[in-house]
């Protein structure tokens, strides 16, 4: 059997949700890209694993340049400046907007669980562990 480490089917792969995630870390009060990433990491579909810290701020910049959030440099008494980062007006219309894309995604992805287990013959429907291995696609060499 292949080793497949970087399959879709794992739920891994869920970039477009950043996002949304980072819009509702910040909507009640204004942080830092690490505590940003501490509270994705608390979010249900991140199981609690925390984010590419790097990641999180590259996303940043780019919702700062889009107008969702702005940031601040917090110089306190001691210790190394950081940049806080707080949600705009235009990112809490974006978030709203996002809660109601995800729903419609809930309702298309609940229908489609019904037909992907009405599909699977009853002696393979096992509950799957996230770190299960299939055959979706194969590890690069």
């Amino acid at each position: 059997m292949n080793n497949f480490t970087d399959c879709p089917c794992l739920g891994g792969s869920l970039d477009r949700l950043i996002q949304p995630a980072i819009l509702a870390a910040l909507a009640d009060q204004a942080a830092h890209g690490y505590r940003i990433a501490e509270k994705i990491a608390e979010m249900p579909n991140f199981l609690g694993e925390k984010p590419d810290v790097s990641g999180i701020y590259r996303f940043l910049k780019n919702m700062e340049s889009k107008g969702l959030v702005v940031s601040s440099w917090e110089t306190p008494g001691q210790g190394h400046a950081k940049r806080l980062y707080e949600i705009t007006s235009a990112g809490e219309r974006c978030l709203a907007q996002w809660a109601e894309t995800l729903e419609t995604y809930l309702a298309a992805i609940n229908g489609l669980l019904e037909v992907a287990r009405a599909a699977v013959p009853t002696k393979a429907r096992k509950p799957v562990r996230r770190t299960k291995r299939c055959s979706c696609r194969p590890t690069p060499k």
